[in-house]
Parts: C-alpha cells; structure tokens; sequence
C-alpha cells in the first residue's frame, strides 16, 4: 500500500513539473513574441531616418515596452539626443578652459562649437517639454499644430547648430583633440537627425487626421 501511495505522490509531482514547465514555457514564447513585435516596429520606423544602424540600437536598449507607440520613439530619440548633447557641452567646456589658459589659437574655435551645442541643448529640452504637451488623444487643434510646428523648429535648430559645428572641423587629417571633438558632435548631429525624422512620422497622424475631417 505505501509503495502505492508513494507512486501515486511520483505522478502527481510528474504531472505538476510538466504543467509548470509548459506554463513558463507559453509565458516565455509570449515575452519572445512580444518583444520581436516592439524590435520589428522598432525597424520598420528607423527606415525613414538617415542613420538607420544607429536609431535601432539606441532605441531597443532603451524602449522598455514590448508595446512601444512613436510618440514613445520620438520622445525616447530626443531625450537620447539630448543626453548626448549635454556629454558633449561638458567635454567642450573643459576642452576650452585648457586652450584658453594656454591661450592657444584653437581656443576661438572650441568656444564657438561650444555656442553652438549650448544652443542645440536648450533647444532639444524645450522640444521635449514641448512633445509631453500633445496629447494623442486630443481632437484636432489650432493649439496641437502650434506644439508640433514649436517641435520640428526647435529640433531642426538643434540639429543645424550641430552640423554647422561639425563643418568647422573638415578633412581627415586633424590633431587628436580636433577629431574627438569632431566625432561627438558628429553623434550628436545624428542622433538628432533621426529624432527629427521620428517625430515627423509622429506628426504626421495629425496631419493626416486633419486632412479627414477637412479634405
């Protein structure tokens, strides 16, 4: 009789092993699935940006939904931008100060590229203080094309202020200093690029819901 029962006791533990396994399993697949539906959106929207290889991996190591929407992509790419913006203002600062002590001639350069992302700084937080102010479900507004249009101008500021900074460094050969700073600023001008594109497609479901209540 007790080998019996302890038989019994083995099946039933048998049985509860395959029925947790395959809950976990079915739980898994779910997570998989889920999160290859947020990468797939992922690409499919960094295609219309120039930098594709570069939009992918920042916003996968950084959208934590396995549900993302664009305006989570856009405001995920700015914010990127920005912390990417102020990294470089800082090592500009620092990289000023030394030239400026030596009183070296590369001093005027460093500090105009410094105006520059200064400018590109405050104008990416004011667009994204800017985007948390639309609200997807709000009827079509006056009000939503003033924050979209405040939008696009801030960045598209940004992203030339970071370009034109780039321009003042061309060519190959240049000194150390002059290729690190070209390379930051360079990160920046791209990141805020593909933000830029971003948020355009973002902007364009308002147009576009604009277009059918008005044709």
């Amino acid at each position: 009789m007790a080998k019996v029962s302890h038989s019994i006791v083995l099946t039933f533990f048998f049985i509860f092993c395959i029925t947790v396994g395959t809950v976990e399993s079915l739980t898994d697949t779910g997570r998989h699935s889920r999160r290859s539906r947020a990468r797939t959106f992922i690409e499919a929207s960094c295609r219309s940006t120039s930098y594709p290889a570069l939009c992918i991996k920042c916003l996968t190591g950084h959208i934590n939904s396995t549900t993302p929407n664009l305006q989570q992509l856009a405001r995920t790419a700015l914010t990127m931008s920005l912390y990417r913006a102020r990294y470089t203002r800082s090592y500009l600062v620092n990289v000023a100060k030394d030239l400026r002590a030596m009183k070296s001639k590369e001093y005027r350069l460093v500090r105009d590229c410094l105006l520059q992302i200064d400018d590109s700084v405050n104008q990416l937080s004011q667009s994204i203080r800017e985007l948390q102010r639309l609200d997807p479900k709000a009827k079509m507004t006056d009000d939503i094309f003033w924050h979209i249009d405040n939008v696009d101008s801030w960045v598209s500021a940004a992203l030339t202020d970071a370009s034109s900074c780039v321009d003042e460094f061309p060519g190959h050969r240049m000194s150390k200093m002059k290729a690190t700073i070209k390379s930051k600023v360079l990160n920046v001008a791209q990141l805020t690029s593909n933000a830029l594109a971003l948020f355009h497609q973002y902007s364009a479901r308002y147009r576009g819901a604009a277009i059918e209540q008005h044709p």
